[in-house]
């Protein structure tokens, strides 16, 4: 490596008149270098660069049209979610107010069944009621029908004498021998 600097730095002792060689003035250099690879650069790099550009700008415009395609895919999958929310939406309204008549109806329903379940209850109560008072009311008859017939034999007994007794018997017995001929 110092052979290939020590050639360098012995180029730079060459006198430059009339002959090629190398300026190892950094500062005179510098810009004249910097303007040919600048200039080379563009001569060359121009077909490269341009190429490059475009296939960049090939790429983003692709990336554009498959994001307008994707976009546009996914407006008309939105309009067709939001169609289908609507749908949803208003099958569901459509439920809710069929639930709230059905409710209504069914209570209206249960309403008029409790009322004609307790209207035949009171039918049921107001005939028991009746019933049981007839029946109490017969009890009642039957119990003063025994206590006047015990009274009346009582009495009979304690009133009536033999002969008395055979009168009576033989006065039924006419009436009924009566009662035979006009049924006859």
């Amino acid at each position: 490596m110092k052979n290939v600097t020590d050639s360098f730095i012995s180029l730079g002792y060459w006198p430059s008149a009339g002959s090629f060689g190398f300026n190892t003035d950094i500062l005179a250099t510098n810009p004249i270098n910097l303007s040919v690879v600048i200039g080379v650069l563009i001569f060359f790099g121009k077909g490269v660069l341009s190429d490059l550009l475009d296939n960049r700008k090939q790429r983003i415009l692709n990336t554009i049209r498959n994001s307008e395609e994707l976009r546009g895919g996914a407006i008309e999958q939105l309009e067709k979610a939001r169609a289908r929310l609507r749908k949803v939406e208003m099958e569901a309204d459509q439920f809710r107010v069929n639930g709230y008549s059905e409710i209504e109806r069914e209570k209206l329903n249960l309403i008029n069944s409790t009322y004609k379940t307790l209207g035949q209850l009171e039918n049921y109560k107001n005939e028991t009621i009746q019933f049981e008072q007839q029946r109490a009311i017969n009890q009642v008859r039957q119990r003063v029908f025994q206590q006047a017939l015990q009274g009346a034999l009582g009495t009979l007994n304690s009133c009536l004498t033999n002969e008395l007794h055979l009168r009576t018997i033989s006065a039924n017995i006419g009436m009924l021998g009566v009662m035979k001929e006009i049924t006859d």
